[in-house]
């Protein structure tokens, strides 16, 4: 259960919910992974038994075989409801010693018989608990669960149905269902005030490290504010992740001051935590390998690369891409790249307009994404040299293909300052994936595995001396001339003794020499830098 004293608004509005029938009868508590679901719905059961409203419950989990069966929900909903209500028992046990064999009929059937008929001639008014219902194995496109649900909900208004789950598409595509998206209230856990979840973080972490110090007789003031406050930092609005930091620090092998030193002691990586045991044998890593196994299925292996290299997108990138641009970047489909990113939906920050931003949820799962140590089924990892070389190929083919002079359409010798519409003409003739690929093809050419293979070299030589100046002009109006600089001097020493380094130098030296020009005019970058650069220039003599 929760922490007495957290997560009160989203307790009090469930328990407002469960008292009042007028309102919708049934209620999502829509939450992304670690974001402390199972732990309200928990607290919610325990509240509403105490009251003596609860009439069952289930709590579906993927770590045990008849808690991740769909089959075994409504028997077992059906079974609690008897033994609470002597109503229900009276026309329940007759129902199944006349047909014992209905355990292992339809949802459909089962939902029926064991339930909905039942309450309708009992007229019990309880409510249902089902927590994690993306847990269990459904092969249906929508959630078969909700799908049923949807049919019978209407006709039981005195039931209330509180269903927890992460937004993965089988759950979403249920609750669109029209029947049950008009008798539905939806809550969703991530998109509470941050200090509102960070307040209650934090006091997770201060009676966590309490009862940690109380057991080792602990008397100084321990952890310390500064400490407390990275804690809260780092741990991003997860519940999951608080958990795994409190239990690694309380390492019974090792001293506890020691051991929060050392992992804010590494501040990039969210490593150490993620091998952290959170109870029994779950850990931060089997919560991502679960979900991963969940989207990239059983089937068509040979599929797998191509989902690889959109995760790898999303984790890579220099700044978050949308699933358009992705697509456009990896020469995929717009809507094969949002299913992928659907598929672990409950990871990422990822809205329904596939022109919107796409990125992890919290940063410790592209940690484990890339880590061999971590990720250890090695057909859900990302090695960066692979996705980097991937993704700087497709950043360089775009340009290729797509970059002209004057793409803006701008008026001859002007200054950008003098273009007043110079904003809305970048968003309407550069294409957000242009703009990255300009920007940004060189953070990719930072992993000292990249291979230097005349292939790539190659496109490099082509981009240079074909799209050199209209590269120049794109940074120029997007205000990313130092850009140029940053990417010229880093492909010179990439290129080693490629004949491409030559060129690359020389454009590096019309970069830097007449980087003003560059920097305030893409017009002028022809009529003022190229027209007065040296008659030996390479630049000056292929445009």
């Amino acid at each position: 259960g929760c922490l007495k004293g957290t997560r009160r608004t989203v307790l009090d509005e469930i328990g407002l919910w469960t008292r009042d029938f007028d309102k919708s009868p049934v209620y999502w508590l829509n939450g992304l992974a670690g974001t402390g679901k199972s732990t309200i719905a928990q607290t919610i059961a325990e509240r509403i038994f105490a009251d003596g409203q609860l009439g069952a419950s289930f709590f579906c989990s993927r770590d045990f075989e008849d808690r991740r069966n769909l089959h075994f929900i409504f028997p077992t909903l059906a079974v609690q409801l008897a033994r609470k209500y002597s109503e229900f028992r009276s026309i329940f046990v007759p129902l199944v010693q006349s047909d014992p064999e209905i355990v292992d009929e339809s949802l459909y059937n089962q939902m029926k018989k064991l339930i909905v008929e039942p309450l309708k001639e009992s007229a019990i008014s309880t409510v249902i608990v089902i927590d994690a219902l993306d847990e269990c194995k459904d092969v249906e496109p929508a959630s078969a669960i909700l799908s049923v649900l949807g049919q019978f909900v209407s006709e039981i208004p005195k039931v209330k149905f509180l269903l927890t789950g992460r937004p993965e598409p089988r759950i979403r595509e249920g609750f669109q269902i029209p029947p049950l998206a008009e008798a539905t209230d939806v809550f969703v856990l991530h998109e509470v005030e941050p200090s509102q979840v960070g307040n209650d973080i934090r006091l997770f972490f201060k009676q966590g490290f309490l009862e940690l110090a109380c057991r080792r007789h602990e008397v100084d003031e321990w952890p310390t504010r500064e400490q407390l406050d990275l804690l809260c930092e780092r741990a991003a609005g997860l519940f999951v992740y608080a958990v795994a930091t409190v239990q690694f620090v309380d390492h019974k092998n090792n001293d506890h001051k020691e051991q929060l030193d050392r992992l804010l002691r590494s501040p990039e990586s969210s490593a150490r935590e993620g091998k952290t045991r959170l109870k029994a044998n779950t850990t931060l890593d089997s919560l991502y390998t679960s979900i991963l196994q969940e989207a990239f299925g059983d089937d068509d292996p040979e599929d797998d690369p191509k989902t690889r290299s959109v995760l790898g997108a999303v984790i890579l990138a220099a700044n978050p891409l949308s699933p358009s641009t992705i697509a456009t970047l990896l020469g995929f489909n717009t809507n094969d790249v949002s299913l992928r990113l659907s598929s672990i939906h409950s990871l990422l920050i990822l809205q329904e307009n596939a022109d919107s931003p796409v990125r992890p949820f919290h940063r410790s799962f592209p940690d484990f994404i890339v880590d061999p140590t971590r990720c250890i089924i090695e057909r859900f990892r990302v090695p960066p040299p692979n996705h980097h070389m991937e993704l700087l190929i497709g950043c360089l083919d775009l340009m290729n293909r797509t970059l002209e002079k004057n793409m803006c359409k701008l008026p001859n010798a002007v200054t950008n300052s003098q273009v007043a519409d110079l904003g809305e003409r970048t968003e309407r003739y550069i294409s957000p994936a242009l703009q990255y690929a300009c920007k940004s093809w060189h953070k990719h050419l930072v992993d000292e595995h990249t291979v230097r293979t005349p292939e790539v070299a190659s496109v490099f030589h082509r981009l240079l001396e074909n799209k050199f100046l209209f590269w120049l002009e794109v940074l120029s109006v997007l205000g990313a001339a130092r850009e140029a600089v940053d990417a010229l001097d880093l492909l010179t020493k990439w290129l080693e003794a490629s004949p491409t380094v030559e060129l690359a130098s020389d454009c590096f030296r019309f970069v830097t020499g007449f980087f003003e020009v560059i920097d305030e005019s893409a017009p002028h970058i022809y009529h003022s830098a190229l027209a007065v650069s040296p008659q030996t220039s390479m630049v000056r003599k292929l445009y």
